[in-house]
């Protein structure tokens, strides 16, 4: 996949209405960044959605809220919020801080849980998200094993980087970019994002299949050394 970003390749189609880009806030937005524990109301949600259960292997006290700063495709500036694991907390505000330094764009960030733990509805949004101890019948590793289960990856940009599902042998949530490598908020080896990553440790598309969105510490999912 290229580095590219001297020009936007349009998609054929946009994504859903629900990933239409956030509307250009009408009051300063804060830039500062906060890493908080998991609020009693947002872990009642979490457990509501099914995004955590008995079995999953990181809990409450092992996860926290990271509330960033990031620069939306409306050229506008926009805050956002990652559920990941503790041990990489501080690691993501470096990354997004670098990220939103250097103007990439980010169409949202938002809890899976806003998505009811639905992968595929989160992809099809164009949502940056990270902590998701995925449903039996959704595309996943073992939960022991598998990094978003552990809080310790992340999905940027879905649909300008979709991943090759196995099930169907095509591009998700939208093929157009799986071959178009270029455009705003694309990731490229050598990239803003693929920098900004790597330079923590962080491995891009660490998987048995071409996932051009996914960020992880490794897998079987572990702590950055």
């Amino acid at each position: 996949s290229g580095a590219a970003r001297t020009s936007a390749a349009p998609s054929p189609s946009a994504p859903t209405a629900d990933a239409s880009p956030s509307p250009r806030p009408s009051a300063p937005v804060s830039t500062t960044t906060a890493v908080l524990a998991v609020s009693d109301a947002q872990w009642a949600q979490i457990l509501a959605t099914g995004t955590w259960r008995p079995g999953c292997p990181v809990g409450r006290t092992g996860l926290r809220l990271v509330e960033l700063p990031y620069l939306g495709f409306d050229g506008a500036t926009h805050r956002g919020s990652l559920v990941v694991n503790a041990d990489v907390a501080a690691s993501v505000v470096r990354i997004f801080t670098s990220l939103y330094a250097q103007h990439f764009p980010i169409h949202r960030m938002v809890p899976i849980e806003a998505y009811r733990g639905d992968d595929n509805a989160s992809m099809a949004a164009d949502n940056t998200s990270a902590f998701n101890c995925r449903q039996p019948g959704q595309a996943n590793a073992p939960n022991t094993k598998s990094p978003h289960a552990n809080g310790r990856a992340i999905d940027v940009n879905p649909y300008e980087n979709p991943w090759r599902d196995p099930r169907c042998g095509c591009f998700q949530p939208d093929a157009f970019y799986g071959s178009h490598r270029v455009g705003p908020g694309v990731i490229g080896k050598g990239g803003v994002a693929w920098r900004a990553f790597t330079a923590e440790g962080w491995i891009w598309q660490d998987a048995a299949t071409t996932d051009y969105q996914h960020f992880d510490t490794g897998y079987p999912s572990r702590p950055l050394p």
